[in-house]
């Protein structure tokens, strides 16, 4: 079985600390990263400086991101307007996050479902109109879908609806995202049938998850347990969601794809650089906590990942 990790710590985790990476850390950290073999990074957002300075040179970053052979280059954007900036720029995935908590929703982008909605037809439309080869794929993230600090729990009815109507919007397909760390393992696997019953199969293969309460990698099982193949994770575990109150940690990577590769399951990772890779973060962010216990205890003695055995 493969597995697609991709690593959203250029956006999910920059977004969510005070200190502003210099430029040209940033593009060591992806560089490093995807030269470690990590096929898909989530290297900015397109929403204005105002809101995120840390990420108002997302376009430079995309520009150079996408000078990696084989990189899959992914951005998240609020809106049509940011989904424009992002295809002028070149990313290769774009996604769009729907709360399926409404009150998260207004919180998160200021706008209802009805308008988040609109904006994916706008964006879908748009992706519709360039080049068949030059399409990037499109992706709506039904957030807060565990669960919401400011709702609670959110009917199935409702998350089920949600996912038919990005679909219908245009959307390639829907992930699952769990904002504000609520999940837990029988949730996971109850909200994958659950959407995959709407959309099928192929409308839902990714997830992100976050490790608020420790059960992070237990559900990443779970996700893998119910079919789906490609997991988020952060390096050094950073970020979180600045617009859901408590909501914090996301995987770390290095831990991810430990058990990734003690399991048997191929990542196309070199793990033993990828740790090395903590170091960029280290010196270009110094004193901000880096989370993990497979860089902390190390590789187990004679460790040989399965997928090279």
């Amino acid at each position: 079985m493969d597995v697609l990790v991709s690593e959203v710590g250029p956006r999910d985790g920059l977004q969510s600390i005070g200190r502003i990476m210099p430029l040209e850390a940033k593009k060591a950290w992806i560089a490093a990263e995807a030269a470690a073999g990590v096929r898909e990074i989530e290297v900015g957002s397109f929403v204005p400086a105002s809101v995120l300075p840390q990420l108002a040179d997302t376009a430079e970053v995309v520009a150079f991101a996408k000078t990696i052979p084989g990189l899959e280059v992914a951005v998240l954007v609020p809106n049509a307007r940011g989904a424009e900036a992002a295809i002028r720029a070149g990313a290769d995935k774009l996604t769009l996050p729907l709360s399926v908590s409404e009150t998260h929703s207004l919180a998160n982008l200021r706008r209802t479902h009805v308008q988040v909605l609109d904006e994916a037809k706008r964006i879908a439309d748009m992706i519709r109109d360039l080049p068949e080869g030059e399409r990037p794929h499109f992706e709506g993230s039904l957030s807060t879908v565990f669960g919401c600090t400011l709702e609670g729990a959110i009917p199935d009815a409702q998350v089920a609806r949600l996912a038919e109507s990005l679909m219908a919007a245009g959307c390639d397909e829907v992930g699952l995202s769990d904002t504000t760390g609520y999940a837990d393992p029988s949730a996971v696997k109850r909200l994958i049938a659950l959407v995959r019953g709407v959309v099928g199969e192929k409308g839902l293969t990714g997830i992100h998850l976050h490790n608020t309460r420790g059960l992070g990698l237990a559900n990443v099982l779970a996700a893998l347990e119910a079919g789906l193949t490609t997991v988020d994770s952060s390096l050094g575990g950073i970020g979180g969601c600045p617009f859901a109150p408590g909501a914090s940690g996301n995987i770390v990577t290095e831990d991810l794809v430990f058990m990734l590769q003690a399991m048997g399951l191929k990542t196309g990772i070199d793990l033993e650089a990828l740790l090395k890779v903590r170091s960029i973060l280290e010196e270009a962010l110094p004193g901000e906590p880096l989370y993990g216990f497979t860089p902390d205890a190390g590789l187990p003695l004679n460790f040989v990942p399965e997928e090279v055995r």
